[in-house]
C-alpha cells in the first residue's frame, strides 16, 4: 500500500493492544466519527514491533474487509496516525504528557491486568513486583498495570490534565477492574501518584463485539488482487458491531455514538449478554467442537450435536442475563447467523486460549446461579468438562500461561474445580455432572 497522509489527524487519542480487534472496531468507529479528523490515535502494540513497523511502513493506512456471507467490502482506514512497538516507553510516556491526548484505549486480553484471585493487582507476581521497583526509580515497567501507571507519572509531572482511561476489553465491570489494578500499583510506588490519579483520571467502562479472526496470507492477496495495491495488514472483520460505553471522559471524545456506538448509564445487562452467550458459547464450540474435530466456529455451529449443546448452554445462561426474554431471543439469532458465516474463519485454537483466565467470568456465573436454583447445569458443565478434556491434550492445543496448576489437577474434576472455584468443590452432584459430561467426548461426528 503506497502512504499518502495529507490527512493525518493529530494524535488525541493512544491505545494500546494493536491488534486485529483493536483496528476493526475502536479504530473504526474512530475513523467512521463525523469528528474523525481531530482523532488521531498513537497505537501500541504489546511488545513485539513488527506490526508496528509494517504499519508504519504503511503510514498508519491499512484495508478493513467486511466479510459478510456472500461478499466483501473493503475500505482503507485512517484513524491510526502512528503506531509503535509496545518496548517504546518513552514514545508511550511522551505522548501521554501532551494535553490534547484525551483517552487511553486498551485490547490487552484478560490476562494482561495481572489481576489476583480477588480482583485486584497480583502484587506477589514478579513482574508486578519488578514494575514496583522500576517506578521507584524511573525506569522501563513491563506489565499493562505498569505501562498505564509510568504514563500516567509522567502526565502528572507535565501537568497535561485529566483523561479518561477506556478498556475494551471481555471483562466484568473492565473499567472498575482497570482503575483497580492502576490505584493498587500506584499506591505500591507512590502514594501521592495514586491520589492524582483518583483526582484527574476516569476510567470508562465498555461492551464491545465484533469477531475478527486472525488475517491469513490468503487474505493479503486477496486484497491485493482486488484493490490492486499491496497491503501486508489488513483486517478482515464481519458486518456486526457494537459498542457500549459507560463513563465520563474530562478532556473530551470523538463522536463515537454517530458512528454507532451507545452510551448507557449502566452496561452490566448488555456486558452479562455478551459475555455469558457470545462468549460462553464460543468456549463451549472452542473445547467441545474441537474435541469433535472441527477447526472454526462456523464447522462447529454446523454440527447438529454442538448445535444441540450450544443451545442447551444459552438456556441456561439466558436465564441470567437481566434482558427482556423477547431480546434474548433475537440475540440468540443474531448470533447464529454470525457464527454460521463461512466466510470468517475464525479459529477454536484462537479462541481456547488463556481458558484459565476467561471460564471464571463465562462460565462460572452460570454454574453458581443455576446451582443456587436447584437446577443442575449440564450445559455448564459440559463446557467445564470439554475444557478439562483440552488441558489432558484433546481438541484444540493448550496455549494459557495460567495453564499449569490446572493441568497437574487435570486427572480430576474435583480437583480441578477445587482451584477454578472452590466454592463449588464440594458439590458432588456437579462434579458427577462434569464426570458424566467427559466420558462423552470426544465424539467424533
Amino acid at each position: 500500500m503506497t502512504p499518502h497522509r495529507d490527512d493525518r489527524p493529530p494524535v488525541r487519542i493512544v491505545h494500546l493492544g494493536l491488534g486485529g480487534f483493536f483496528r476493526a472496531h475502536q479504530a473504526w468507529y474512530t475513523g467512521a466519527a463525523p469528528d474523525s479528523a481531530r482523532w488521531g490515535i498513537a497505537a501500541f502494540t504489546g511488545r513485539s514491533r513488527m506490526l508496528a513497523d509494517q504499519l508504519t511502513e504503511q503510514d498508519g493506512l491499512y484495508t478493513l474487509v467486511v466479510r459478510g456471507p456472500d461478499r466483501d467490502e473493503m475500505a482503507v482506514q485512517t484513524a491510526v496516525s502512528a503506531a509503535h512497538p509496545g518496548t517504546d516507553l518513552r514514545s508511550w510516556c511522551a505522548y501521554l504528557s501532551e494535553p490534547d491526548v484525551a483517552v487511553v484505549t486498551l485490547t490487552v486480553t484478560e490476562a494482561a491486568y495481572r489481576r489476583h484471585r480477588d480482583g485486584g493487582l497480583d502484587l506477589d507476581a514478579p513482574d508486578v513486583r519488578a514494575d514496583v521497583s522500576a517506578l521507584r526509580h524511573g525506569i522501563g515497567v513491563t506489565t499493562v498495570p505498569g505501562r498505564l501507571v509510568a504514563g500516567l507519572a509522567a502526565r502528572r509531572i507535565a501537568g497535561a490534565g485529566p483523561l479518561a482511561v477506556v478498556s475494551c476489553d471481555n471483562l466484568p465491570g473492565n473499567g472498575e477492574a482497570t482503575a483497580r489494578v492502576v490505584h493498587d500499583l500506584a499506591a505500591a510506588a507512590e502514594p501521592g501518584l495514586d491520589g492524582w490519579i483518583a483526582e484527574n483520571v476516569s476510567f470508562v467502562t465498555t461492551m464491545v463485539d465484533r469477531i475478527t479472526p486472525r488475517t491469513t496470507p490468503e487474505d493479503v492477496r486477496a486484497v491485493a488482487e482486488l484493490t490492486g495495491h499491496e497491503d501486508a495488514v489488513p483486517v478482515v472483520t464481519e458486518p456486526f458491531s457494537e459498542w457500549v460505553l459507560s463513563g465520563d471522559f474530562p478532556a473530551g471524545r470523538p463522536m463515537w455514538e454517530a458512528a454507532g456506538a451507545r452510551f448507557a448509564d449502566d452496561i452490566t445487562p448488555y456486558e452479562t449478554r455478551k459475555l455469558l452467550l457470545l462468549n460462553g458459547g464460543h468456549s463451549l464450540l472452542a473445547y467441545a467442537g474441537s474435541a469433535r474435530g472441527h477447526d472454526t466456529i462456523a464447522a462447529a455451529v454446523a454440527d447438529p450435536v454442538c448445535r444441540s449443546w450450544l443451545d442447551q448452554w444459552w438456556d441456561e445462561a439466558a436465564r441470567h442475563v437481566p434482558l427482556p426474554a423477547v431480546e434474548l431471543a433475537d440475540y440468540r439469532t443474531t448470533l447464529l447467523r454470525r457464527f454460521a458465516n463461512p466466510r470468517i474463519r475464525h479459529t477454536l485454537a484462537q479462541i481456547a486460549t488463556d481458558g484459565s483466565q476467561k471460564l471464571p467470568i463465562r462460565l462460572l456465573p452460570v454454574l453458581r446461579g443455576e446451582r443456587t436454583a436447584g437446577r443442575m447445569p449440564a450445559g455448564g458443565a459440559r463446557i467445564l468438562a470439554a475444557w478439562i478434556g483440552h488441558l489432558r491434550g484433546t481438541g484444540a492445543p493448550v496455549n494459557d500461561a495460567g495453564a499449569g496448576p490446572y493441568q497437574q489437577r487435570a486427572g480430576s474434576a474435583q480437583d480441578v474445580l477445587a482451584l477454578l472455584a472452590p466454592d463449588l468443590a464440594g458439590d458432588t452432584d456437579l462434579i458427577h455432572a462434569i464426570d458424566e459430561a467427559g466420558a462423552h467426548l470426544p465424539l467424533r461426528p
